[in-house]
């Protein structure tokens, strides 16, 4: 029987008018891979924030334990100190430094005043060799994809000796093979007496990977279950409170008249051409799916019909029959074109502002009276799309950055939608959200395209791709690699058209 590292007995967080954790209860035992799940919301995020000492002892109630001893975390450092570390979504690594700054970074070797830099390169190449990891102690950061980044992290926290990892969507940027990798590597970790904590809305990811699987559900505890023992169905169930019948609900109608044309388009960028030749429409009413491997082109293509990429060397973009009259994304919002972009923090929010001067903030023309804001109306604009998306927050003051992703994802989708479109770009939507926060999108597609819109729907999910598509272009290094009607596609002839220009 396998040791008990952690613990934790009755945990309960409140933050103003939210109970985040209620009397939740959970262990950890040595050296296995515990998946943790839940929607967004359901209190993950709380938990790992008292087990790594962001939250102090003192702000919760209830008790943590480590190697039976109960401990009272008051920051990071004591977190670390116990032998727990986090390793986020976001990674934390300085770019313009090597591999070894980064890992021994604030704690670096020294002989006397000065950092031992030979002893420092020395230490990190035999961390990598422990861990069979094939990093270049003096390469920098910057140059590394961002699967190699996530190893320098885990090498990062196993040169403190930690004993726990916190993986917190490790897998939500990496590649098809760079995940092989990183489970491979969290697989090896096990085997060395190493426990992991791995929270991901990949369930085949967890049930591959995972000894143990633990559920929240609106910060409560509902179970723990043998991953060997169950299946998606049953994780899903217990995370949602009911069973999914339909993963992707597509509800399909008649297409109508082309909304959106592209014919010929060939764009350079930094002097390099980047798309080459690409050509499709998508209809009143329909879903055309857009695919292909990480780097083929399928945002620069969205980007760039929006007028935020690249520069056109050839072809055109219609918009109910008119090419468009601009090149700025102000330009394209006024023909009816609106794009959500894969990253929401980065581009479709003010994290630190809230939810209704997100929401209004790309159609703020619609409330201008003699250069002034009719404040009264736009509240009551905002307030029908944040009853409409059901936001979950206490209203719209609410600042974004303190909702879950779920909740986030739903204001950037509101802020597009009060503009009006005829034509919505979608990229990566459900990208790093769950399962049921997934399917309210899949159904506002659907409600989209029954009013007569047209969807144009980026994801590297194949399952969902193929799902929740009428038809599919698959890009392949910046050009079209095949087209499918949505009876004709299979995964193999997909992956084999993303593969036909490499």
């Amino acid at each position: 029987m396998s040791e008990r590292v952690l613990e934790v007995r009755g945990l309960s967080k409140r933050f103003p008018g939210v109970i985040a954790l209620d009397a939740v209860s959970f262990d950890l035992m040595a050296g296995e891979v515990h998946g943790l799940c839940g929607e967004n919301g359901a209190g993950k995020s709380t938990l790992i924030k008292v087990l790594s000492g962001i939250h102090a002892s003192g702000s919760y109630e209830g008790q943590v334990l480590v190697g039976g001893q109960p401990v009272a975390f008051r920051s990071i450092a004591d977190a670390e100190a116990a032998g727990i570390a986090v390793i986020y979504q976001e990674l934390a690594l300085i770019g313009a430094m090597t591999v070894a700054e980064n890992v021994f970074l604030g704690a670096e070797p020294r002989r006397g005043a000065l950092i031992d830099w030979h002893k420092m390169y020395a230490d990190t190449r035999e961390l990598l060799r422990d861990y069979d990891l094939t990093l270049d102690p003096t390469a920098r950061v910057a140059d590394l994809g961002v699967g190699q980044q996530q190893l320098v992290e885990i090498v990062k926290a196993l040169a403190k000796n930690s004993k726990i990892l916190l993986l917190d969507e490790p897998t939500a940027a990496l590649t098809e093979t760079e995940v092989e990798r990183l489970l491979h590597i969290v697989g090896g970790l096990r085997q060395r007496g190493i426990t992991c904590v791995y929270i991901s809305h990949k369930l085949d990811e967890v049930l591959e990977i995972a000894d143990r699987i633990t559920v929240l559900r609106d910060g409560e505890g509902v179970c723990t279950l043998a991953a060997g023992e169950t299946g998606k169905d049953e994780v899903i169930r217990h995370m949602v409170g009911r069973e999914i019948v339909d993963f992707y609900p597509r509800e399909r109608i008649e297409p109508g008249a082309p909304l959106l044309k592209v014919e010929g388009l060939s764009v350079a960028a930094e002097g390099v051409e980047v798309l080459r030749n690409i050509s499709f429409e998508v209809r009143a009413g329909e879903v055309l799916g857009l695919g292909g491997l990480m780097g083929a082109g399928r945002s620069e293509l969205l980007l760039h019909i929006l007028g935020g990429y690249g520069q056109r060397i050839g072809g055109v973009v219609q918009v109910n029959g008119r090419a468009l009259s601009g090149h700025t994304p102000a330009d394209a919002i006024a023909e009816g074109l609106v794009l959500v972009s894969e990253d929401r923090k980065r581009y479709g929010l003010f994290l630190e502002k809230s939810i209704g001067f997100n929401l209004s903030l790309s159609s703020l023309g619609q409330f201008a009276t003699h250069l002034l804001i009719d404040q009264n109306g736009e509240i009551r604009r905002n307030q029908i799309f944040f009853d409409s998306l059901g936001i979950r927050a206490n209203g719209q003051e609410t600042v974004v950055g303190s909702l879950s992703g779920g909740n986030q994802q739903k204001v950037v989708l509101g802020k597009a939608l009060m503009t009006e479109p005829q034509v919505i770009l979608l990229d990566e939507p459900t990208r790093g959200i769950d399962v049921g926060a997934k399917v309210e999108v899949y159904q506002l597609v659907n409600h989209l395209t029954a009013e007569g819109k047209a969807v144009v729907l980026v994801s590297s999910e194949l399952p969902e791709l193929m799902g929740m598509s009428d038809r599919m272009v698959i890009l392949s290094s910046g050009q079209v690699g095949g087209r499918f009607d949505r009876q004709d596609a299979s995964q193999e002839r997909i992956l084999a058209a993303a593969m036909a220009h490499n």
